[in-house]
């Protein structure tokens, strides 16, 4: 991979990840299409997300710090010395935390679970394509008949479960991981603001946890035929960061007054483009990073 290789899908990664049309399955696609053509990768898409999540810790730099406060005061038993207290029953910050803990762990279960799946047969594009127009139906019907009323202080252990269970559909490329939780949200009655965020700060433990692990496990097989240096890497990763960090201010700003439909609309498009490019040989439907 070439350095302006890098930049180009570190890019793509920053403006893709916090719109609901999957930043796992652009990279899927603009990888293969650029002239090494090939895909990136599982890993450097994890890898590279760890430049936009770095993006959600700088923009909600004092809601986490908040968040974590809340959550160390309630555990020392500053409310109260009872269980209730301590999982911050009168406090929605130190709620907060443990409701990210919670819905955290279903994208950490499945994702252990089906990791080579995930690495492998989940990155076809005739199943990117499908799972792109799925969530489009879904965004956009949840979008239509949501509620829009519930804000995130009347976030519970059940919801913050579900958040979490949407969340982690988005280990298939082409759901979206933003596209999933916020269509879950806004299903339970969520506003788009409020689903926005939480899926921005349910994203961070799961997201930089997965990249981590990816950049150990990875650190031998960079450079190796067919796939991307570390350094390459890690300038996408550099540009996604600055990339993404501008997105999430348009982002928060549009969906407290538009709808999602244009990303809804966005998402058939996207996926008739890839369906047309494997048709006529312009890419393949399967193909290995290696």
């Amino acid at each position: 991979m070439d350095w302006w290789e890098a930049i180009t899908l570190g890019l793509v990664q920053g403006l893709t990840e916090f719109l609901p049309i999957s930043s796992s399955a652009h990279l899927r696609v603009v990888g293969e299409l650029l002239p090494g053509g090939t895909d990136p990768g599982a890993a450097f898409t994890a890898i590279t997300q760890i430049g936009t999540e770095s993006a959600v810790l700088l923009y909600f730099r004092r809601d986490i710090a908040r968040i974590v406060s809340a959550w160390w005061r309630a555990l020392r038993g500053e409310h109260g010395r009872d269980w209730r207290s301590r999982l911050g029953e009168s406090d929605p910050d130190a709620r907060m935390a443990y409701w990210i803990a919670l819905g955290t762990l279903p994208i950490v279960t499945f994702g252990l679970l089906f990791e080579d799946s995930i690495k492998g047969p989940f990155r076809n594009l005739f199943l990117i394509a499908g799972t792109l127009v799925l969530f489009a139906v879904v965004l956009g019907l949840a979008d239509r008949t949501g509620a829009k009323e519930r804000t995130l202080d009347q976030l519970n252990a059940r919801h913050a479960l579900a958040f979490g269970l949407w969340q982690s559909l988005a280990l298939v490329p082409g759901v979206s991981r933003s596209g999933g939780t916020i269509s879950g949200g806004l299903l339970m009655g969520y506003t788009r603001e409020a689903a926005a965020r939480y899926s921005f700060l349910l994203a961070i433990p799961a997201v930089l946890g997965s990249g981590l692990q990816q950049l150990v496990t990875s650190l031998d097989d960079f450079g190796s035929t067919g796939t991307p240096s570390l350094g390459a890497t890690l300038l996408a990763t550099v540009v996604a960061f600055v990339v993404g960090y501008v997105v999430i201010i348009g982002f928060l700003k549009l969906v407290s007054t538009r709808s999602f439909m244009p990303f809804v609309w966005y998402r058939f498009a996207f996926a008739a483009v890839i369906v047309v490019l494997v048709l006529t040989g312009a890419l393949e439907a399967v193909r290995s990073a290696a």
